[in-house]
């Protein structure tokens, strides 16, 4: 388990970086992403001025305790020791606020037990306090794949938003640290915290567990299972030399998309977001982060708060993030959602022209064989940084947790031998210094520098057409099968695809379309399951694709898939209106998704829905507001109104 931290020194090797910091004449933005970002900027103009005077007006109200009331403020320390009851009612150093997303059934986020007692006892060596402000749910995707579960799961983010709201209402706090790995977790927690974004904002990741069985044996034992040539003992022997231990699971999918995006956005510390948990190193990083926030809280009075962390151009920089390492499709949907709760508009062509220009540079399964550990070996987050960085495909003119700028981004955390620590339940000092990162890359079949990227273009594409717009993940596609144009087989469910492959019904060229799956008639189910099926019928050498308005998930990669399609079927989608031996076309280069059928025919025919699905059982009554009141998956599949 992780050591009890009494105190943690930590060093940055790097020079200081200046607290006016601004783009020169010698850093050359690349000019789409100067485009791009300019049009959101405008776009963006009087939804992000009402933030940005939301936030200055509560930066200006009374210090928060020092407005409460008697019977206020002994609520806020009932519980507290009497070292902390004192601390508070002095009311002069900061009361951080800690939103935990921790269970002991998540993997990702075990390790976050102990994290409240290491921040507890840090804040301490600085006469500061800190409480656990509140809890967020945080579901598995893994478990209630092809589960009625999985209805809550995309749902589940604004849930996270609101609580973690909840958590800061208290308004008793100066400082935040969020506990969060996972899905819908990270970007639950970012929206939620943007509306308290006065206030100083960290993530603490937990790190990935270790390297199991490689993740291309494990996608065979899975398509040998859909094929009936391996029993369920066999494929559940994989499954568990895969995932194995508390940590995030090793491939690239939304979890660590969430873990890149809050480095590359500048709110966890350089080079944190892939260390293993339960080693001296991420014990190091994780006290470090709570020294810095006191640091600057206390001593320098320079944190910067979330709402100045989070702008426009920093939503640009996780864009491209996404786009150059093939990050989950997930993040069109939360990305755009994040953005809004900063009172940042972006849509999907922005995303579109963007991922024209911008390079991929990493191949992470299900993208390449390589997991994440793999990536951090090879150079990581600094390099793929630096890179980016030198050849302007990011803002630099930002803030971040560490100050203004991203050159602290293109350095790596290592251990300090030279120095120790006090710790108890420990071996070894976890004194952290940063280094330079590597000036190449350690395996270019991972991670690739700049002029010599796997692909000119990015991992994701805008699809348009008669159908409306959807985005397909281009980065695990072989180029000879981004482009399908085939007959329709029309399914409500991905049960009913499974079902017809078990009856050996569709050994032919197809589009699976799959329809009924949008957030206002599912909640948007990710369709994960359909992922073996479809894989093996490719690699028999049937053209086939996906076309649905429901997600996949950040791990399904090599069969093409146009998702997240919008309008969805039950708000009038075209979609809905695609029959069974229709012709259709994907194709990906092209940006091209269409049925073949006249206007005037799509204008007579009726829309084709089953029966309304069942909507209770397994908390899905709970949710029926949420369904009623959501946006389409373009405007970001949220609940709330937060234009």
């Amino acid at each position: 388990m992780l050591s009890t931290i009494i105190f943690v020194e930590s060093v940055i090797v790097t020079e200081p970086l200046s607290s006016n910091y601004r783009d020169e004449s010698n850093f050359m933005l690349h000019p789409r992403i100067q485009e791009v970002t300019e049009r959101v900027i405008e776009r963006s103009k009087e939804t992000r001025q009402a933030y940005l005077e939301r936030i200055a007006h509560a930066k200006k109200q009374t210090r928060v305790r020092a407005g409460l009331g008697c019977g206020n403020i002994a609520h806020v320390m009932a519980a507290c020791s009497s070292d902390d009851k004192a601390r508070l009612k002095a009311d002069e150093q900061p009361n951080l606020a800690i939103i935990n997303s921790y269970n002991d059934m998540l993997s990702a986020h075990v390790p976050y037990k102990d994290y409240p007692e290491i921040i507890k006892n840090l804040a301490t060596k600085y006469d500061a306090t800190a409480q656990v402000a509140g809890g967020v749910p945080a579901m598995c995707d893994g478990v209630t794949q092809g589960r009625d579960g999985m209805e809550l799961s995309l749902f589940s983010r604004d849930v996270i938003a609101m609580s973690t709201a909840v958590s800061l209402s208290h308004d008793v706090f100066d400082g935040v640290f969020c506990l969060g790995v996972c899905d819908k977790i990270v970007p639950g927690l970012l929206i939620g915290a943007l509306s308290f974004g006065h206030l100083p904002t960290y993530f603490l990741p937990a790190g990935p567990m270790q390297s199991g069985i490689p993740n291309k044996e494990k996608a065979r034992v899975r398509q040998k299972f859909a094929q009936g040539l391996v029993s369920r003992e066999e494929l559940l022997e994989a499954e568990s030399a895969s995932y194995h231990s508390a940590g995030t699971c090793t491939f690239y999918g939304t979890a660590n998309s969430n873990q890149m995006l809050m480095e590359i956005m500048g709110l966890h510390l350089p080079g944190s977001s892939f260390i293993n948990p339960y080693t001296e190193l991420r014990d190091g990083l994780t006290g470090h982060a709570v020294e810095t926030m006191l640091k600057q809280l206390i001593e320098t009075k320079d944190a910067n708060c979330l709402a100045d962390v989070v702008s426009e151009k920093t939503i640009i920089n996780g864009l491209v993030g996404l786009l150059s390492t093939g990050g989950s499709t997930n993040h069109a949907i939360h990305l755009v959602a994040i953005a809004k709760a900063a009172g940042v508009i972006l849509t999907w062509k922005d995303m579109a022209d963007l991922s024209e220009v911008v390079p991929l540079l990493t191949r992470i399964y299900p993208n390449g064989s390589a997991d994440v550990n793999h990536f951090q070996a090879a150079g990581g987050m600094g390099f793929l940084m630096k890179q980016l960085l030198s050849k302007g495909y990011l803002h630099n003119d930002v803030k971040t947790i560490v100050g203004d700028g991203l050159e602290a981004y293109t350095t790596e955390p290592m251990l300090d031998k030279d120095s120790s620590v006090i710790m108890t339940n420990s071996t070894g000092p976890s004194k952290v210094k940063w280094v330079a990162c590597p000036e190449k890359s350690h395996d270019e079949e991972v991670l690739r520098p700049i002029d010599n990227p796997f692909s000119k273009q990015g991992g994701l594409q805008l699809l348009t057409g008669n159908l409306g717009k959807a985005v397909i993940k281009v980065s695990a596609v072989a180029e000879s099968h981004q482009v399908v144009s085939a007959p329709a087989k029309v399914f409500s469910s991905q049960g009913q695809l499974q079902e017809a492959y078990s009856r050996g019904e569709l050994n032919t060229d197809f589009i699976a379309v799959i329809k009924e799956q949008g957030p206002k008639a599912k909640g948007m189910p990710e369709l994960h399951k359909l992922t073996p099926v479809m894989a093996t019928l490719q690699d028999q050498g049937y053209k086939v694709a996906i076309v649905t308005d429901g997600r996949m998930s950040g791990a399904s990669g090599k069969v093409p898939a146009a998702i997240h399609l919008a309008p969805e079927a039950v708000e009038g989608g075209v979609i809905a209106k695609i029959h069974e031996g229709d012709l259709v076309t994907l194709d990906a280069p092209a940006g091209v998704l269409k049925v073949h059928v006249s206007d005037d025919e799509l204008a007579k025919r009726e829309l084709q829905l089953s029966q309304p699905s069942q909507t209770y059982g397994t908390g899905r009554e709970l949710f029926a507001g949420f369904r009623n009141i959501v946006s389409s998956a373009d405007l970001g599949a949220s609940a709330f109104g937060l234009e």
